[in-house]
């Protein structure tokens, strides 16, 4: 009979971080999970990533559970070392990775639920949707863009530096990903480099006063909220003093407020403020259409740059494997995560989509420990 007829008690979707986390965590309390990746390899957004990503997480706050980073990563370790981890970490576990098996809708079924996959029907009491939240990138629709004659990008795909080397460059948007590809670009020698940013920025400085900042987010995200919003504040004000002299407007809310709704996390400075303040980096309006040859601004002003790259955020991608079980806000986010249940689909559970202060590696450790715990009670 194939495998697929069988009702397994636990699958998870998704071979990455937090299912990494959750397979581990099963295992070492007898639990064999049955773990599917539609990638044909671990770490395969990693892989895609350019090669001169560093995490903004601590080296100390970068594992998953019963495996330390090694020290030979670094303090941040680069993008690499990452992938060298998280081959390590698959490779040690108890329960297979099924590579290339990409499931396609999630639908109730009589003992729990049925997962279509490009392989076989699989049954499960419990699935596990640990794809990640930023499976797909976003670029917005902006008129006149498929005519642009210049290069358009997303910063998932920024690529190699010398790609930008004497070019004219546009970075739209200063969230997280659009910082830190600007902490690279400032370090490349480009003609000219903007920024377009349409709304508040939250900013933190990857070190203050020789320390991680990073360190303190464990103690920060226990805190309300209200009070979360005030020290980021303030951090970032003692680090870097006014952004707006430098054209980054404040935004409307704080920086944990806005990661609490619109799961927009604060970027991390390195190297970017300093490019600011010294002229090689230009503030300058959201972008609101793309001309043949240029690209026009909130402000009526046209730039001509070659490359413009889009920091516009990602999507978790959700909509056709869930989509019609209405458990999606308006981001395509679950609206229940981690260790919470859904109201009346019991069993179907979502882990990794939220970010978190302290990043994705302890957020991983942390929500895998939850949903463990439910899954096991169950």
């Amino acid at each position: 009979m194939p495998a697929g007829r069988f009702c397994h008690r636990v699958v998870i979707v998704g071979a990455g971080l937090s299912g990494l986390a959750l397979a581990y965590r099963l295992e070492r309390r007898g639990v064999r999970p049955r773990l599917l990746e539609a990638a044909p390899r671990i770490a395969e957004p990693w892989r895609r990533r350019h090669p001169q990503l560093r995490l903004n997480t601590h080296r100390h706050f970068s594992r998953l559970p019963g495996r330390p980073l090694p020290r030979s990563a670094g303090v941040f370790a680069g993008r690499d070392s990452v992938i060298r981890y998280l081959e390590a970490y698959a490779r040690d576990l108890a329960s297979p990775i099924e590579f290339g098996v990409s499931v396609s809708r999630i639908e109730p079924g009589d003992d729990g639920w049925c997962l279509e996959t490009n392989v076989d029907e699989i049954k499960a009491r419990h699935v596990v949707v640990a794809t990640g939240r930023e499976r797909v990138p976003v670029i917005p629709d902006w008129p006149g863009r498929e005519g642009f004659r210049g290069r358009v990008r997303h910063a998932a795909d920024f690529g190699s530096l010398d790609d930008y080397r004497d070019r004219r460059v546009l970075v739209a948007g200063a969230g997280n990903s659009g910082v830190d590809v600007l902490n690279h670009l400032v370090r490349q020698r480009t003609r000219r480099l903007w920024v377009a940013v349409r709304g508040g920025t939250a900013i933190l400085p990857k070190r203050l006063l020789g320390v991680p900042v990073q360190r303190l987010s464990g103690v920060i995200s226990c805190l309300p909220t209200a009070v979360a919003d005030g020290l980021l504040t303030i951090t970032e004000r003692i680090a870097f003093g006014d952004l707006r002299r430098l054209g980054l407007p404040r935004g409307e809310i704080g920086a944990a407020t806005r990661l609490a709704r619109r799961g927009v996390a604060p970027a991390i400075d390195d190297g970017f403020v300093r490019a600011l303040e010294g002229g090689s980096a230009t503030v300058v309006p959201g972008v609101v259409a793309f001309e043949p040859r240029a690209v026009v601004l909130k402000d009526g002003r046209r730039l001509r740059p070659d490359i413009v790259i889009c920091a516009t955020g990602y999507r978790p991608g959700l909509e056709g494997l869930v989509g019609h079980l209405k458990v999606l806000d308006d981001r395509g986010v679950p609206r229940c995560q981690d260790a919470e249940s859904l109201p009346g689909l019991p069993g179907l559970w979502f882990l990794g989509m939220q970010p978190r202060l302290f990043g994705q590696f302890q957020a991983a450790c942390r929500d895998s420990r939850k949903l463990a715990r439910c899954l096991l009670r169950s």
